[in-house]
């Protein structure tokens, strides 16, 4: 008891701080309900957008799902994605109305949209309050009543899917599984059929929620195991733990692969750090496979990684988690979204980063990732959030009225669009009722280009971006502006670019640093100082040719904050 707390399996730092969950956190419940006792394995899930992943690693391990609603925000655009991806796994739904104890809490409403929008009974819905303590007996019971028993046979081979697992500097990789088939008992030798590796279950057990040793887990339960496994590069999350030797069971479906979208460039402030930052990665990706990195070198920030993401916010997550957690201090270029180019030969190259994109004149089409978006808002807000999509190029495609005072409206957005700004955009506009849920549709054509950065006319890859064509000449001049404010002063003039192709579209100078030549002549002839300044002028040109441009990293952060913004 002297461990409880609010938001007990929300245990990351960073959840608690944001007030959102990240990371899916499985917990056995053994009530006891009309003098019988049940054990439920339950698994917490994230509802936002670029957690989705999590989310549907944790369907594929269940028999029904509790859809939660808050009594006051009510159905909200995730909350449409994700009933939609418990149907599609065939679990049984349980809709649940929550905070009902809340002063504004606008319960019947609520069921209303629930009904509308998810065709969802409204006499099977459940009222509780999770805080107060109501209706909870109810919901246990209905969880019993109407998710269906798990189907394994515990006295079948072994299959026990991988659905996560961490990083323990004194246990090595614990692995979190949902027995499907089977037993597994402590001291049983096992195998992961992906990795084709074995090892012996050194220790097993339950979340209760803390870990909790058992001696089995048998087909139903959820659970850890303990093996001994000392290499990252031996977990697979997706993986199927079946028993060692021949006769053992056929690997389990697993999961499909997540498909990165958001890709930035990740880089040691201080280059020695390289290695510190590669550990840290590894050890992060054991917990999250759902990001990707590979090593990359940058002329101005040296030796880094690209990172592919989810989204936008699960990049902001990554970044804080090597912060807070690894001690990495980081400098990030702009994200830019995975694109698609087509060149004149045929071929068809995804394109990660901005340095990929060939010459312009060897492109035939260049295409841009489109997601159909979903926004839940109060119908008061629904001339501005259309506004804040038509200046984004967005094409509407519908719009539903959940209730008198609430509306679902859908647009079709270029995703470098969305991932950019929008979703702050959308909560300015709407005083922070308005949600936003977007699914990936494919690729289309656009008038699309490479904008450079130059600095003393050499190309600094780190500051390149792929953008539209219209606003090309706007976030150049953005850059520029806000880079000559950055960087010091030299003893030669800098000449601070940005150009499409070889185009130069906008330019700032920076002055150089002058000494006064001419300060010892006192009167006298006027030649004698245009000597002085044209033999100046001849040093200043000698130093340009041969000097190099300090750019400060405190001139990278500036820059990257704002180059990527509205």
């Amino acid at each position: 008891m002297r461990e409880m707390r609010e938001q007990l399996l929300d245990e990351m730092e960073l959840e608690r701080e944001r007030g959102i969950t990240i990371k899916a956190k499985a917990v056995t419940l053994l009530p006891e309900l009309n003098g019988q006792r049940f054990e439920l394995n339950l698994i917490d899930t994230p509802g936002h957008v670029d957690f989705q992943y999590e989310v549907s690693r944790s369907l594929s391990c269940c028999e029904g799902a509790l859809l939660l609603v808050d009594a006051f925000q009510g159905v909200e655009a995730q909350t449409v994605a994700n009933a939609y991806a418990a149907l599609e796994h065939d679990l049984k739904i349980i809709p649940v109305v929550n905070k009902i104890d809340l002063t504004y809490a606008r319960v019947d409403e609520v069921i209303e949209e629930m009904h509308h929008v998810l065709g969802i009974d409204p006499d099977e819905v459940i009222k509780c309050s999770a805080k107060a303590g109501i209706g909870i007996d109810e919901l246990l019971q209905a969880i019993v009543q109407r998710v269906p028993p798990p189907q394994g046979d515990p006295a079948g081979p072994l299959q026990a899917m991988v659905f996560d697992s961490h990083y323990d500097e004194y246990r090595g990789a614990i692995t979190y599984v949902r027995v499907m088939a089977g037993t597994v008992r402590r001291g049983q030798k096992v195998q992961f059929s992906r990795a084709g590796t074995s090892y012996e279950v050194i220790e097993l057990g339950q979340f209760s929620p803390k870990r909790r040793p058992t001696e089995m887990l048998r087909a139903g339960e959820v659970g850890y195991l303990i093996c001994n496994i000392k290499s990252l590069k031996d977990v697979h999350i997706g993986d199927t733990v079946v028993d060692f030797g021949p006769g053992a069971a056929p690997p389990l479906p697993g999961y499909q692969q997540p498909k990165r979208m958001v890709y930035c460039g990740l880089y040691p402030s201080d280059g020695q750090d390289f290695s510190e930052l590669r550990d840290a990665l590894e050890k992060l990706s054991i917990n999250d496979p759902s990001f990707e990195f590979t090593p990359e070198t940058s002329d101005a920030l040296g030796f880094g990684f690209r990172c592919g993401f989810l989204g936008l916010l699960h990049m902001e997550i990554i970044q804080q988690r090597l912060e807070d957690e690894c001690d990495v201090d980081l400098v990030q270029t702009a994200p830019n979204v995975t694109y698609e180019v087509v060149t004149k030969k045929g071929e068809t190259l995804e394109i990660h980063k901005p340095q990929d994109v060939p010459d312009q004149g060897d492109i035939e089409e260049f295409r841009q990732p489109i997601v159909r978006v979903n926004f839940v808002v109060p119908t008061e807000y629904i001339g501005q959030v259309m506004k804040l999509c038509q200046d984004r190029r967005g094409v509407q495609r519908g719009t539903e009225y959940l209730s008198a005072t609430r509306a679902m409206i859908t647009y079709d957005l270029p995703l470098a669009e969305v991932i950019y700004d929008l979703h702050d955009k959308l909560k300015s506009a709407t005083r922070g009722y308005g949600t936003m849920d977007y699914e990936l549709l494919g690729y289309e054509p656009a008038d699309l280009v490479r904008l450079d950065i130059l600095v003393n006319g050499k190309r600094v890859d780190a500051l390149s971006v792929i953008c539209d064509r219209r606003d090309a000449e706007r976030r150049g001049r953005a850059v520029v502006k806000k880079l000559k404010d950055e960087i010091d002063r030299h003893m030669f003039e800098v000449a601070v670019q940005a150009a499409i192709g070889s185009r130069i579209i906008a330019r700032e100078t920076k002055p150089a640093l002058r000494k006064n030549v001419t300060a010892k002549c006192y009167g006298g002839d006027i030649t004698r100082k245009r000597k002085l300044w044209a033999k100046q002028r001849e040093g200043k040109k000698r130093m340009k040719s041969i000097g190099s441009v300090d750019i400060p990293q405190k001139a990278f952060m500036a820059v990257l904050d704002s180059g990527d913004s509205k």
